[in-house]
Order: C-alpha cells, then structure tokens, then sequence
C-alpha cells in the first residue's frame, strides 16, 4: 500500500479490513472469544428498540460471523457485564475498560450541558432525583417498578413519567447504569455495581486526554477516515473533535493521505492492513458502523443510503427497514426486511440492485440466499418469502 495516497478500492478494502470483513471465517459454533473480536474490531454496538428484522445490536456481528445465540451478547453485556451502556455513537454497548473515557462527558452533564429537559427536571425536582437514586441503591430497578414513577404532568416533561426522566439523568452523569431485561426494557443500576472497581479506581483523564484516545480508536475501527468521520465516531464535539485529530496527526498516531476522488484531506490507521480482495455477502443493519455516517457511505461507496422508517408509507422510496448488501468490497443493493414471527418467515418485501451493479445482479442473489435463509433462522423463523418488488430477483 503506497501510504500517500490511497485508490478508493484501496480505501475500501482497508476500511472493511478495519471492520472485520477479512478475519478468517468462523469455523464451527461462534462462541464468546468471536463476540469479543467483533467489538475488538468495531469498538462499539450501537442500539435501536426497532426490531423490524431483530434488535439492531444483533446484526454487526451477524454480518462478520454468520449466526449464532443472541443471548449470548447478552450475556456478555448484561449478566457478565463486560460491556456496558453508554451515551457515544446515540446509545451504544462498549468495553467497560473504555468507562474512564466517558467521563468528560458525565463531567459536563453534571455542568448543564446535555438536554436541556434533563438538567431542568435536576434544577427543579432535586429531592425527588434524590429520592430515586436511593431506590436504585436499594436494588436494580424500572422506571416502572419505582415507588412513586410520577406520571406525565402537563406538557412540559414531554410526555415521559418523571420517575423515567430522573433515571435518564442519572444515567447521564453517571451515577447509574442500564442493564436490558426481556423486550429490551430498561433496568437501572449502580454503575459501580456493573463496572468493575478496577476500572473506576482509574484516574480520570482530561477531556482533551479522553477526546485523543476516543480518535485513536476511532481511527483503528475506521482504518480511513475524514477527520468529520473519525469526530462521528464517537460524536464528539465538532470544534474540540477536529482540534484533537489535528493533534493526533503531529503525534504520528494517524497519518495523512489523500484518497482518490475525495475533497478533503483523510487520515490512515498506522495498524490498517490492505487485503487483496474482500470476500463478503453480507447484509448490514443501519446502524452498522459502515453505514451509520450517510456522508461516509455516499463518500466511500458511491451508497446514498438514508433509513425511511419516519417517512410516511407513500413517500417511501424503498422501504420501512432497509438494509444494504455487502458484496466483495462494494455496497451493491438495498432489501427492505421484516421478521414476520406470526407467520414464520422472514420478508423479503423489496429488492433492489444499485445501478453500478446490475452486471452483478446473478451472482449477488445467489450468494445471498443462503445468507438470508441463515439470517431467516438467526431471527428465529423457518423460511424466507420473497416479494417481486424490485429488481434484484
């Protein structure tokens, strides 16, 4: 690889490598060390309550192993609490070894500067915020299960109980954690009692200090970046963000290179490794890292991609929940998914090939049918049914 400038086949390649794409197959049953690798590889799991095909969080492993026992993420997550939940990229699971990281941003939250709701619900019902942190002290908890939830009172606490509002702030300035019960219900915790006392017995770095080393795996997840693509990552800031990139590149920790038909300047992982080919066929969910940044994807892959789930039904261009294909190192199709558990099969109501791969389109829909009969048993249902909408079949 000629590290000043990059082809964009290059910059692709790297980019999957960065995600997992070119780690060797699994080969047997996927078990907790191939979870670890994934996050190893993508630093974080974004999630969503929308379960159209199955919890968002299940699906970037998905997509790099093949299937294997969702609840086994949660175990890692939930009951062995090697992850936690975290306010990074929207609500994400992340090692917990990355909580000091974080910190800065609770630091702020405590300062005021987070929703606007919140910190006023803090201003005005302190004893109350009291009141339910010495009930979670007490023991694990839903907003539900508080002893006194306070309902929704007028149109300003927008329409959330006051019991769910206060546990909200708590968890922004850190004092409490979540666990995930069954349905995806929110269980709070003491923080102390999901992070381990190792790690919060850590010295807190500076935010400048959290903000360089969020960049720094950002730019290993990534492999090439922007800097607006590494700032993403973790949605820092964008004025400090870019400073921080700017630092980390006089340091040697990232390198500048150019990449072919790209406007601005990009930054390599000095650990990004360049495989000759990428052998996926994959579908991604939308909150997949590859995905999640529209400008990135539009950028790199040539993938206008934007998820219509808030578009009124009529204006849908191609569906309620989209997810991109994979193929080789190229995002070449869309299928718009749904597990219908009532009927045991998982939907195939759209399809549609990108015009830059309709030479492609046999070979994409037979290396996908096997994948998505696998993603069909992965969701729990026997079948797959496919609709003739789109022109991908």
């Amino acid at each position: 690889m000629t590290r000043g400038e990059l082809s964009i086949s290059q910059a692709r390649r790297v980019a999957l490598a960065a995600q997992g794409f070119a780690d060797p197959a699994v080969k047997g049953r996927v078990d907790r060390r191939h979870l670890r690798r994934v996050m190893g590889r993508v630093k974080l799991l974004q999630l969503d309550s929308v379960p159209a095909v199955v919890r968002t969080q299940y699906l970037p492993p998905f997509s790099r192993l093949g299937a294997y026992d969702p609840a086994l993420l949660d175990r890692i997550a939930y009951r062995d609490d090697e992850w936690f939940e975290a306010w990074a990229h929207e609500a994400s699971l992340l090692p917990v070894r990355d909580e000091p990281l974080l910190r800065w941003q609770k630091q702020r939250a405590r300062q005021g500067r987070t929703w606007r709701n919140l910190v006023e619900l803090a201003r005005r019902e302190s004893a109350y915020v009291d009141e339910v942190l010495d009930q979670v002290r007490s023991r694990p908890l839903t907003a539900a299960e508080l002893s006194d939830p306070r309902r929704r009172q007028g149109e300003w606490w927008g329409g959330r109980s006051l019991g769910s509002m206060a546990l909200d702030w708590l968890f922004r300035i850190g004092a409490v954690g979540i666990r995930r019960r069954g349905n995806f219900i929110k269980e709070f915790d003491l923080i102390e009692r999901i992070v381990p006392a190792e790690v919060l017995a850590q010295p807190a770095p500076s935010a400048e200090e959290a903000q360089r080393e969020l960049l720094a795996l950002s730019a290993e997840a990534l492999g090439v970046a922007t800097s607006g693509d590494l700032v993403d990552y973790y949605r820092l800031p964008p004025r400090e963000g870019r400073a921080r990139v700017a630092e980390l590149a006089e340091d040697g920790r990232i390198q500048r290179v150019a990449v072919q038909g790209w406007d601005e300047p990009a930054y390599l992982h000095p650990a990004a490794k360049l495989p000759r080919a990428i052998d996926a066929a994959t579908v991604l969910s939308p909150f997949d890292p590859v995905v999640w940044n529209r400008a990135r994807a539009l950028r790199m892959w040539g993938f206008d991609y934007r998820i219509e789930i808030y578009v009124p039904a009529a204006q849908r261009v191609y569906g309620y929940y989209v997810l991109p294909v994979l193929h080789g190192e190229r995002l070449v199709a869309r299928l718009d998914l749904k597990t219908d558990r009532s009927a045991g099969v998982l939907r195939v109501l759209g399809a549609f090939v990108e015009p830059e791969a309709e030479a492609d389109r046999d070979a994409v829909a037979q290396r996908l049918r096997p994948r998505l009969a696998e993603l069909a048993r992965f969701a729990g249902v026997d079948d797959v049914a496919y609709c003739p909408r789109g022109n991908l079949w």
